[in-house]
């Protein structure tokens, strides 16, 4: 769901496999402070799980600066 909306705004992403990339795990660990997908991290601010509003709101105000 994460990915199909980041497209629908137009928001260019990296993706990280964390069943198999075990770097990309222990760094979503610590940013989201458990083992839990999806963990978004828009340039610092963290979004865990699939929040739409927030994402929106983070999206609207990166677009702003």
């Amino acid at each position: 769901m994460v990915k199909e909306f980041l497209r629908e705004q137009n928001v260019d992403f990296e993706e990280a496999d964390v069943s198999v990339d075990v770097l990309a795990r222990e760094e979503m660990i610590q940013k989201a402070g458990a083992l839990v997908v999806p963990v978004t991290d828009f340039g610092g601010e963290i979004v865990v799980g699939f929040d739409r509003e927030k994402m929106l709101k983070i999206i609207k105000d990166l677009k702003k600066s």
